[in-house]
């Protein structure tokens, strides 16, 4: 019998199977997914546009042809000429599914945006920009005396600012002359000097004293989530701050997926790039627009990210890094004009600087967060895990630094979990289960009360609770383990073993329900076992990364504990120990960097000199590959338990008890035999 067709939503990662025929946004609906339409599909609102994606995606098992959508009609063809839409769009609720397809929700459609929690660090910095604004006055033209308006410009820098060996392109040259006469032979003149660098280059000229200022981006661009910075480059004020998801994730939400990918669909790495820059150039717009500055002020832009991230952003095929010996097109630090990244929002003279990656999959996104930490500095012996889909993570101290990164996949994101989504008002973030009656409360996104709480129902009414992000789903399965929901192993136990009636039978495991709210046409949300073992492939790939450092360092015990990254800054240490995601250690030396990657993109943004630092550092840097490291997976099958088969906890004894329980067949957790399952992925 023929199968309808598979329908595949992302970022989400919800999907279906429908009949041939079946509207996008209809399959939307029924999914649950978050596709906006205000108009009833009638094609006049526009906010249910959608891209879909053609080509083969192992990572979610379907092979997608032309025409699995209906063709282009005449509802889209009318939006088109009057309104416009982007390349590659299509109305969700014209286009009806024909095929298999994969398809992509931008977060303009979207009707619960997602909050992207990388705030930017209130650390000071030192400032000494690449890029600064100076103002000359410039000897005017004589005939007994000939030489052009940018010699005499030169000699002016050179004799008012000690500046030499000036440079200008063909942009500054056409608007120097009129800017000189203007001014009245008085202008400001935006600079850049390259680290390393001794000459300077004209980015743009003002006439007389320009006040608008000069402004750079520091952007974090990662797996899931591209964030950014808009910094005055003049005192290094932080104007704004924002982000959007990658839209690569339509590609694979791990980075090997992406990888297959390229491998598996001719230009499909131009395809990935193409969308990484677009995205990256409509964030530049809306952030200047959200720090109320034009756009064409932004005259530099630092760029921290993962190597496969660095390789597609700057056009370079990734497939050299998804097999030994990962080697990276270039190691470097890499300067070029923004134009070159097709960042067409901002000054068109405009400058990128990326930072140096440390290895094959040890990028600039940890060199940023070693530039910003500085563990190299450091009198105790700092484990620095910088909690993403792919987990940097940096051991060190004064003595040397180690790094690796670990694959940790997207279920820190929420992704992978059966009620999880990406973190958005209306998310779970927040949950606390009493260990003796068993019942959960939570606090979801953009509301400060618990749901046991008055007034929360009235509070969330706009939002609703619509599912659980990855620091909710984190605390779910700690505060399950506290409560003897869950055992060691990571068995949910059934009601009579646990005492809840919460613990529902799903086939032969069961299921915790934390949030019921079918009878106001809301979702019923529950932590399932599948739920439970993606979060244990993960954090034991966490835990694995940092054993290794330890094996390499020959220490059992770390001195300090950082948590960075997004997540890192929303999880609490009680609860990333009580899972085992970090080694055992005193509960107040584990403490938040938060978002250390972007933080130091802004610190190579506003001094120069960080630059060549950060670039002598990684070289000192030593890398270890877990990929072909024996003993990480010894460690990473010992940290599939709760905390840890082996390794003892005694610090995470003193705060929290964890109850020695099994739970076996009778529980639900057996194969009918009276034996233990045991799945390991």
């Amino acid at each position: 019998m023929t199968q309808d067709p598979l329908v595949i939503f992302t970022p989400s990662g919800k999907r279906g199977r429908f009949p041939v025929g079946t509207p996008v946004l209809t399959a939307a609906r029924q999914l649950g997914v978050d596709l906006d339409s205000v108009c009833g599909g009638r094609g006049i609102c526009s906010k249910c546009q959608v891209a879909p994606s053609y080509g083969d995606f192992p990572k979610h098992g379907v092979t997608v042809h032309e025409g699995a959508l209906s063709d282009w009609n005449a509802v889209e063809d009318r939006y088109d000429r009057v309104r416009g839409l982007k390349p590659g769009r299509r109305l969700g609720c014209q286009a009806t599914v024909q095929g298999d397809i994969v398809i992509d929700v931008p977060p303009e459609s979207q009707v619960h945006r997602q909050v992207v929690r990388k705030a930017a660090s209130t650390k000071p910095i030192t400032m000494d920009p690449a890029t600064r604004l100076v103002m000359v006055e410039v000897q005017e033209p004589d005939m007994h005396e000939p030489s052009g308006d940018f010699e005499r410009l030169a000699k002016a820098l050179k004799e008012q600012w000690q500046i030499e060996g000036v440079t200008a392109p063909l942009s500054v040259l056409q608007k120097l002359q009129p800017a000189l006469r203007k001014g009245h032979w008085q202008v400001s003149v935006a600079l850049h000097q390259p680290a390393g660098q001794d000459g300077m280059r004209v980015l743009d000229i003002w006439p007389g004293l320009h006040e608008g200022g000069l402004y750079g981006l520091a952007i974090d661009l990662g797996s899931t989530t591209i964030a950014a910075h808009l910094c005055d480059l003049g005192d290094g004020r932080v104007l704004a701050s924002s982000g959007l998801m990658n839209p690569q994730i339509r590609f694979g939400e791990d980075l090997m997926s992406r990888v297959s990918y390229a491998m598996m669909n001719p230009g499909g790495d131009a395809e990935m790039t193409r969308a990484v820059r677009e995205a990256m150039a409509t964030l530049a717009a809306e952030i200047a627009a959200e720090g109320g500055i034009d756009p064409a002020l932004i005259f530099e832009v630092v760029v921290v990210c993962n190597p496969v991230m660095h390789h597609l952003l700057l056009g370079i095929d990734p497939v050299e890094l998804g097999q030994a010996p990962f080697a990276l097109a270039t190691s470097g630090s890499v300067t070029l004009p923004a134009a070159e990244l097709e960042l067409t929002s901002i000054a068109p003279t405009a400058q990128a600087y990326l930072l140096p990656c440390i290895a094959g999959h040890v990028g600039a996104d940890a060199a940023a967060v070693a530039l910003a930490e500085e563990p190299d500095r450091a009198e105790d012996l700092t484990l620095i895990v910088d909690v993403g889909t792919n987990a940097e993570i940096l051991l060190g101290d004064t003595k040397g630094v180690l790094a690796c990164s670990s694959p940790t996949g997207p279920a820190f994101e929420g992704a992978q979990i059966s009620a999880g989504q990406r973190a958005a008002p209306g998310a779970i973030e927040r949950v606390e289960i009493d260990p003796e009656t068993k019942e959960p409360r939570f606090k979801v996104i953009g509301c400060d009360l618990w749901s046991t709480d008055p007034g929360f129902a009235e509070a969330t009414r706009d939002t609703g609770v619509t599912g659980i992000c990855g620091s909710g789903i984190i605390e779910a399965v700690a505060e399950m383990r506290m409560a003897g929901l869950l055992d060691p192993s990571g068995l949910i136990g059934g009601p009579e073993a646990t005492g809840s009636s919460r613990c529902e039978a799903q086939g032969r495991t069961f299921a915790y329900l934390l949030h019921d709210a079918t009878s106001a046409g809301g979702p019923r949300i529950l932590v399932t076992q599948g739920d439970i073992r993606a979060i244990q492939l993960a954090k034991s790939a966490l835990y694995a990364g940092a054993r290794l450092l330890m094996d390499q360092r020959g220490v059992d015990k770390v001195d300090r504990v950082i948590l960075a990254g997004a997540f890192g800054a929303h999880i609490s240490p009680k609860h990333a120990m009580v899972l085992g995601m970090i080694p055992d250690a005193p509960l107040d030396k584990v403490t938040s960097a938060g978002n250390a990657a972007g933080h130091g993109a802004r610190i190579a943004l506003c001094n120069r000199a960080a630059r060549s630092r950060i670039e002598q550092t990684v070289r000192k840097i030593h890398k270890v590959e877990t990929a072909v490291e024996p003993r990480f997976q010894e460690h990473f099958v010992n940290a599939n338990a709760i905390p840890h088969a082996t390794d003892p906890f005694p610090e995470l004894a003193k705060v929290a008890a964890l109850p020695q329980i099994h739970f076996g067949a009778s529980s639900g957790g057996g194969d009918g035999t009276g034996r233990r399952r045991r799945r390991r992925g």
